[in-house]
């Protein structure tokens, strides 16, 4: 069994977000029999790849960065899914912070790193723009030795 976590960005165009989910999934039926994916949901690229995960028949796992972070952070366009996977992941785990802020993107994102063996990255390659961002993400995964997969297929675009 091999556990993969995800970070990635989350203002992917329509078409990118088609092309990340094929090449996600793709990824996916190459690397294990079973696979439990690590992710916290939000839109973008941790939604495709737990939706890749479930497709190819993995097991979820949430990891929701506050207490408040549904009811603050998911947008109206956003919660169906939201709401969909939270269902069905295997577990959820809520990091112990009332709200959704830098500080607990950041806990999620360790907490998250310290579960796995390998990192999807849905990355362009661009510095982060702020403190806990994908850029940072990869760069605390490859610091502990997380092997890190980018994924950016050739066409995409950030929104």
């Amino acid at each position: 069994m091999m556990r993969i976590g995800v970070t990635g960005h989350m203002n992917l165009t329509p078409d990118t977000a088609r092309l990340v989910s094929d090449a996600l999934r793709s990824y996916l039926a190459q690397v294990a029999d079973e696979v439990v994916g690590v992710s916290c949901i939000a839109r973008g690229a941790d939604s495709l790849f737990a939706d890749a995960v479930l497709e190819m028949g993995g097991t979820l796992e949430v990891v929701l960065p506050s207490r408040d972070y549904r009811d603050t952070k998911v947008k109206p366009d956003h919660i169906e899914q939201f709401d969909r996977l939270l269902g069905k992941a295997a577990r959820v785990r809520v990091m112990d912070f009332d709200h959704a802020n830098r500080e607990a993107y950041i806990g999620a994102n360790t907490a998250m790193l310290s579960s796995i063996d390998e990192l999807m990255a849905v990355w362009d390659g661009e510095p982060s723009t702020g403190a806990g961002g994908t850029a940072d993400v990869v760069v605390e995964a490859r610091q502990r030795g997380v092997q890190v997969t980018v994924i950016w297929p050739e066409g995409a675009a950030r929104g």
